[in-house]
């Protein structure tokens, strides 16, 4: 089963502990919180369980079509920031479960002074192709 675990750089539910936002710790700060999230990442390499994992800028629009011959609609330079995904990291595991521990161990990652920043994520399926129906 695949599931994305989402990072919000806000819009997800109250921190426990607010940090603020990665533009306000220090360069060392960020290094360890980047380094965390590099060896989550190859641990799931090393079970088999890693399929994708990107960080994501706070830049960005809402696009859509506005008909033929018309340009893209966006809502502004810039979406707000509580709509947009910080990253993901895809995964492939045995169970519901399973993506939630690893959920529960990447909310543990850095933050200012070295403490885990009890950052919420957003663990969601892939959605699958639906059941055949044979009669």
């Amino acid at each position: 089963m695949k599931y994305l675990l989402l990072k919000h750089y806000r819009g997800g539910p109250a921190p426990t502990v607010d940090f603020g936002t990665m533009d306000q710790w220090t360069p060392d700060e960020i290094d360890a919180h980047m380094r965390f999230m590099r060896d989550f990442a190859a641990r799931l390499e090393e079970t088999g369980e890693f399929v994708d994992g990107q960080a994501l800028a706070p830049e960005g629009a809402f696009v859509r079509y506005d008909g033929e011959g018309r340009p893209p609609v966006t809502d502004g330079p810039f979406a707000e920031t509580k709509d947009l995904i910080a990253g993901w990291f895809a995964i492939d595991v045995e169970s519901w479960d399973r993506a939630v521990q690893l959920a529960g161990e990447l909310s543990a990652a850095p933050g200012p002074r070295g403490e885990p920043i009890y950052e919420w994520l957003e663990v969601r399926p892939f959605l699958t192709e639906p059941p055949t129906v044979t009669e």
